[in-house]
C-alpha cells in the first residue's frame, strides 16, 4: 500500500511515518498543507491519503477541503481523516453518497495500533471506517 500523509505537526507526522514503515506500508510523501496534499496525490498516485482536518494557513478545515478535492480528482483514492475534530458539514460532503474508501477517526480514540493498521487497509481496499463519535455527531447535525 502506498500512502500520503497530510499532517501539520511534524512530530505526529514522523511518528505516523515510522509506524507505517514498521508495518510494511510505503509512505510515498508527507506534507503539511492542503495544496501539498493535492500535489503529492497527483505526483505519487497513492492508494490512501491520511489527512488531518485542520491544516495551514488558517487551521480551520483546509485538510478536509483538500481531501474532498482529492476524491473529486481521484474517486478511487482511499481517504482516512485522522483528526481531533469532527467537522460535520465537510465530513458529510466527504462521505457523500459514495462511502467506499472513506475513513474518519479521532486521534484521541485511536488506542490500538493493530486496529489502526487494519483500518488503513480497509479504507485503502474500498471499505468504510468511521468512529462512532463521528457518526453520532453527523446524525445529530442532520
Amino acid at each position: 500500500m502506498r500512502v500520503v500523509i497530510a499532517e501539520d505537526l511534524a512530530l505526529l507526522r514522523e511518528g505516523l511515518v515510522a509506524l507505517l514503515r514498521d508495518h510494511d506500508i510505503e509512505v510515498v510523501a508527507q506534507v503539511e498543507d492542503g495544496p501539498g496534499l493535492l500535489r503529492a496525490i497527483a505526483g505519487h498516485r497513492p492508494d490512501l491519503a491520511i489527512v488531518d482536518v485542520r491544516l495551514p494557513p488558517t487551521f480551520s478545515d483546509e485538510g478536509l477541503q483538500a481531501a474532498i478535492e482529492a476524491r473529486r480528482r481521484r474517486p478511487e483514492l482511499g481517504v482516512l481523516v485522522l483528526s481531533q475534530y469532527v467537522e460535520t458539514a465537510y465530513a458529510s460532503e466527504l462521505i457523500g453518497e459514495n462511502t467506499a474508501g472513506i475513513g474518519y477517526l479521532l486521534k484521541e480514540r485511536v488506542g490500538d495500533v493493530r486496529a489502526f493498521i487494519d483500518a488503513l487497509h480497509s479504507v485503502a481496499g474500498g471499505g468504510t471506517v468511521i468512529d462512532r463519535q463521528v457518526v453520532t455527531q453527523l446524525l445529530a447535525h442532520r
